[in-house]
C-alpha cells in the first residue's frame, strides 16, 4: 500500500488488496464492520474482499445499481441496516463500488449517529479519480443531481487498479472524462498525455499513473478550498451543462453515465470559454472531435434548450439566480463564477448541435 500524499483525504495506491483492506479495518474490528456496494460491484468485486476477517455477508448491504438508486429510499434502507446490525458511532462503513455507492454511503455515513468513519474503495475509473476523493457525499432528489448532501472526507481511500479489469468500454470512458477535465485544469502537457493514451484497450502501469496524477490534481484543488467557497469551483468545468443532460437522460427514461453527461458538457462549455474569454477555437474544435469518436453525440433539439437552461438555473454554484459557469482562457487558466446570459447558454447548445 503506496500512499498519494494526497493533503485533504487519505489516498493509498493498492498493491494487495486483501492485505491492504485487512490493515484498515484493523482498528474497527471490535466495533463492526458494515459494507455497502451495488448489485454489479457485489457480483465482481466483493468476492475479492469477502475472506477478510471483520468482512462478514451478514454485515453487508447490496442496494440496487445505477443513478436512479440514489435517492431517500435507499439511504433510509442504509440507515435501518447499520440500526438493525448494531452500528456504533465507532463502527466502520466500507462503500464499495462506484461513484453512486461512494456518494450514497459517504452521506449515510455523515449523518448516521451524527457521523461515523467510512472508507471508500472504488471499483470504477469514475469513482476512483473523482466520487470517491474530494469529500462530497449526497444523493439526487426531485429529479436534480446530489440536490441533498453534505462535505464529509472518507477516513481513506484505497485504491486499485486491477478492479477496474471488470469494467466495460463504457465505464472507462465514463471515468475517462473527469481525468480530461483534471488535465484541462492542469496543463497542455497533462492533457496531451491524456488524449494519447488509449482508454478503451488501457495499459495498466500506465493507467495507474494517471489515476494518481488525476487525483492529486483534484486533491490540490479540495486542499485549497475544502466546502467549494472559491477555487474548488474550478472542478466543476464541465458539469453545469453536464448535469442538466444528465437530468434530461433521466428524465426521458435513458439515462447515460456521468462521465459521458461531463464529455458532453464539456463541449458547450469549451465554446463559451471560447466566446466569453478567448480560449482557443481550434483546441475546441479538437476536443469536440475527440469526444464525438470516444463518446458519441448526446441527443436533444433545439426545442428542448429551455428545459436544459431552467436546469442549469439550480445549479448549486449559481447565486443571486445567476448561473456561473467555469470556464478556462487556456488550458490550466481557470476563471470561476463566470456569469452566461441567457442567449449565450443557448448559443453554446446550438454549437453543440451544429459540431
Amino acid at each position: 500500500m503506496q500512499s498519494l500524499h494526497t493533503q485533504e483525504t487519505n489516498v493509498f495506491t493498492s498493491d494487495d488488496l486483501v492485505t491492504d483492506v485487512a490493515k484498515m479495518i484493523e482498528p474497527y474490528k471490535n466495533e463492526k464492520v458494515f459494507v455497502l456496494t451495488d448489485e454489479e460491484t457485489h457480483r465482481l468485486c466483493f468476492p475479492a474482499i469477502a475472506g477478510i476477517p471483520g468482512i462478514t455477508d451478514s454485515r453487508c448491504m447490496v442496494i440496487g445499481t445505477g443513478d436512479a438508486h440514489k435517492n431517500t429510499d435507499t439511504l433510509i434502507k442504509v440507515w435501518t441496516f447499520l440500526v438493525e446490525g448494531g452500528a456504533t458511532r465507532h463502527s466502520l462503513l466500507i462503500n464499495l463500488g462506484g461513484g453512486m455507492p461512494c456518494d450514497l454511503g459517504g452521506f449515510a455515513a455523515a449523518t448516521f449517529k451524527r457521523g461515523i468513519d467510512f472508507i471508500n474503495i472504488p471499483t470504477t475509473l469514475l469513482a476512483q479519480v473523482d466520487a470517491s476523493v474530494g469529500g462530497k457525499t449526497g444523493i439526487n432528489f426531485n429529479g436534480y443531481k446530489n440536490e441533498i448532501g453534505s462535505f464529509m472526507q472518507a477516513k481513506q481511500v484505497l485504491i486499485d487498479i486491477d478492479l477496474l479489469k471488470t469494467l466495460d468500454n463504457n465505464n472507462l470512458a465514463s471515468g475517462f472524462a473527469e481525468m480530461i477535465k483534471h488535465a484541462l485544469l492542469k496543463s497542455d502537457a497533462m492533457l496531451k498525455r491524456t488524449l494519447n493514451f488509449n482508454i478503451l484497450q488501457p495499459n495498466m502501469p500506465e493507467l495507474k499513473s494517471l489515476v494518481a496524477e488525476s487525483i492529486k490534481i483534484k486533491d490540490d484543488y479540495v486542499t485549497s478550498d475544502p466546502h467549494e467557497e472559491n477555487i474548488r469551483k474550478a472542478l466543476n468545468l464541465g458539469h453545469t451543462v453536464g448535469h442538466a443532460f444528465e437530468s434530461f437522460a433521466l428524465q426521458q427514461k435513458r439515462p447515460i453515465l456521468h462521465g459521458y453527461a461531463v464529455a458532453f458538457g464539456l463541449i458547450p462549455e469549451l465554446y463559451l470559454a471560447h466566446k466569453k474569454l478567448g480560449f482557443p477555437i481550434q483546441l475546441v474544435e479538437k476536443l469536440t472531435q475527440y469526444i464525438d469518436r470516444i463518446y458519441g453525440k448526446f441527443e436533444f433539439t433545439t426545442a428542448d434548450f429551455d428545459w436544459l437552461y431552467t436546469t442549469m438555473t439550480h445549479d448549486k454554484k449559481n447565486q443571486g439566480g445567476r448561473i456561473n459557469f467555469t470556464l478556462l482562457k487556456n488550458t490550466g487558466e481557470v476563471t470561476i463564477n463566470t456569469h452566461c446570459e441567457k442567449a449565450e447558454v443557448i448559443e453554446a447548445l446550438d454549437y453543440y448541435l451544429q459540431a
